[in-house]
């Protein structure tokens, strides 16, 4: 009798012992899955490897492992602005309504601040409709829109008149740049972002028009050039080219200066 009751104790122990090894695998098992689900949710991405193959979208900061907007995986908090231009002032943003009614191609930039030099709320113009600006210029708005204005009224239909061609592509040789004016010590409307120099006008038929003074029979370049700075002095408050003095001599300036009882300068 004592044998039969030693044997069953045994065998319900050794069910007891193998119920709890079959709970501690099952445990094990179901903690392994989890925590292979886990770490699959997690992005796969190198920060300092990959960085360079996420867009970078307007007003976006770069995607850098030292940036603290940035969560490990260098994706971008999504509680942050994307982009400045839902706090721009409304002139601002009436500008680049404008500057698309004129078929502007413009990216806008970061704010640019140099000591007394800068711009607020920049824009970096590629073309003007079909017409390519090379370099591409960094410019204010209000510049921007104004160049635009006058390249489509005045300088195209110059261009066809004098020469039977379109515009291909407007070389300038300065856009915003930090820097003052010649011999004067004041701030140069270039370090404001509200000046722009044109080098030469390349056409679609082929001719590349040098804005420097032109020969004594060139007759048809000089009525072109004649043309262009006429016209200018009726969008820009200042048109400065060759002629005026030596540091012009080789490009046409252009710029919005606000002077007062809305003197302009075209000379």
């Amino acid at each position: 009798m004592a044998g039969k009751f030693r044997a069953v104790f045994s065998t319900a122990r050794l069910s007891k012992y193998a119920a709890m090894l079959t709970a501690g695998l099952a445990l094990a098992a179901l903690s392994a899955c989890n925590t292979g689900s886990v770490l699959s949710l997690q992005p796969a991405v190198d920060v300092g490897a990959q960085t360079a193959a996420v867009p970078q979208y307007a007003g976006m900061q770069k995607l850098v492992p030292s940036n603290p907007y940035m969560t490990q995986a260098a994706y971008p908090r999504m509680d942050e602005p994307m982009s400045p231009v839902e706090q721009m002032p409304a002139s601002e943003t009436d500008c680049r309504q404008q500057l698309k009614r004129l078929g502007v191609a413009y990216t806008d930039l970061a704010p640019i601040h140099e000591g007394q030099c800068g711009i607020d709320y920049p824009v970096k113009v590629s073309a003007i409709g079909n017409i390519q600006m090379k370099p591409a210029a960094t410019l204010t708005c209000d510049m921007a829109a104004t160049f635009a204005g006058w390249t489509k009224n005045e300088l195209v239909p110059s261009a066809r008149w004098r020469y039977f061609s379109g515009v291909k592509t407007i070389h300038q040789g300065s856009s915003y740049s930090c820097r003052r004016i010649a011999g004067e010590g004041v701030l140069s409307e270039h370090g404001k972002g509200n000046a722009l120099d044109v080098m030469s006008i390349e056409l679609n038929n082929g001719d590349d028009i040098d804005v420097r003074k032109p020969g004594l029979f060139a007759f048809r370049t000089r009525g072109f050039l004649n043309n262009v700075r006429a016209d200018g002095c009726q969008y820009f408050t200042t048109v400065l080219g060759p002629g005026y003095n030596y540091d012009h001599r080789n490009h046409f300036h252009f710029d919005i200066k606000n002077r007062k009882n809305g003197y302009r300068a075209c000379r």
